[in-house]
């Protein structure tokens, strides 16, 4: 029986999310009227069910069957996750910037219509760079076609031994897992690309009076597009993993290459011109909220000095880990 559910799980993970459960049903319930009527009264063996198998036909063709369809860019078999994560997508981006937008009229109420037109191009440029990013994410596995490749070249000399084992709860990637990830880096593109003047110290006296930026003013123009790239890159990842649904080496070493793209991402951000505000801790005394020579001036001196260099080293450190940690999973059986 476990050729059996390894067939079944395989011509479902090929089909929609919503029909993959009735499918089954269907499915095992066909195989066993099939076997029934191949052996009647005498036991079934696994040449039995090797041969109903071969007579269905190999995952991949089954599955165009129930489909009735083949070729897409976002094929049916993930499309259903791509609306959702789209929705989600759009969502996070519409809101971040309506939230920038409202920020920006309680603060400064005076400059409304610039924060309109502000609103209004962040609206035009970003929706369509979350939906590119996004379809972008779900068309790569469907292109490189990230489901068997020894099934499509081998079509016609297909065996039920060809299908992969039905895979364990170990190296099943859990749906809300993934879709955390594109919120999270979803949401930093967002904010970095529309709401950076605001990442920052607030300064307020009797009312908001401006932001001591962490980042370099100077040269955050420059670093913007790697921001988006290493988030970006995120996105995709987390969307192959909502594709293949399980960790396997293919998925791990697109995650290496992912990586790898980020980390070299953020290696030119440190090899270049100083990333993060050089006048940080004397911006904060300048706004009076440290006084040069206090206690307080030199903890958040070294505390800033330190954490600039640990960010850029966690995030490279992070960024191995997720690909060492895809492959230890791909392992498990």
């Amino acid at each position: 029986m476990e050729l059996i559910n390894r067939y079944i799980y395989a011509v479902t993970q090929k089909l929609p999310q919503a029909q993959r459960k009735d499918i089954e049903e269907e499915l095992r319930g066909l195989i066993e009227d099939m076997l029934d009527e191949r052996v009647g009264d005498t036991g079934i063996t696994v040449q039995d069910i090797e041969a109903v198998l071969l007579e269905l036909g190999s995952p991949r063709k089954l599955a165009d069957q129930y489909r009735g369809t083949k070729r897409y860019l976002i094929g049916p078999e993930i499309f259903d996750s791509y609306i959702l994560v789209l929705k989600i997508v759009m969502i996070i981006t519409a809101s971040v910037i309506g939230i920038n937008f409202v920020i920006q009229v309680i603060l400064n109420p005076v400059e409304i219509l610039d924060h309109f037109i502000d609103l209004i191009i962040g609206l035009v440029t970003g929706l369509p760079t979350a939906f590119g990013w996004t379809t972008f994410g779900f068309a790569i596995p469907e292109m490189a076609g990230a489901y068997n490749f020894k099934e499509l070249s081998l079509e016609s000399e297909w065996r039920p031994s060809d299908l992969p084992p039905v895979p364990d709860e170990k190296r099943q990637i859990k749906r809300g897992e993934a879709l955390f990830g594109i919120i999270f880096y979803s949401i930093f593109i967002v904010i970095f690309a529309f709401s950076s003047e605001y990442f920052g110290v607030w300064r307020f006296t009797d009312e908001f009076t401006g932001v001591v930026p962490f980042l370099n003013e100077q040269t955050y123009g420059t670093y913007l597009l790697f921001i988006i790239l290493i988030f970006g890159f995120g996105v995709i990842k987390e969307c192959l993993k909502l594709v293949f649904g399980k960790w396997t080496y293919k998925l791990a070493a697109y995650t290496l290459i992912v990586n790898l793209i980020s980390m070299a991402g953020v290696l030119l951000m440190i090899s270049g011109p100083e990333f993060w505000n050089p006048n940080f801790v004397m911006e904060l005394v300048d706004a009076g909220i440290l006084t040069t020579g206090s206690e307080a001036f030199d903890i958040v001196s070294k505390i800033w000095e330190q954490s600039t260099f640990w960010i850029f080293i966690l995030l490279i450190i992070g960024l191995i880990w997720d690909a060492v940690d895809g492959f230890i999973r791909a392992r498990k059986k």
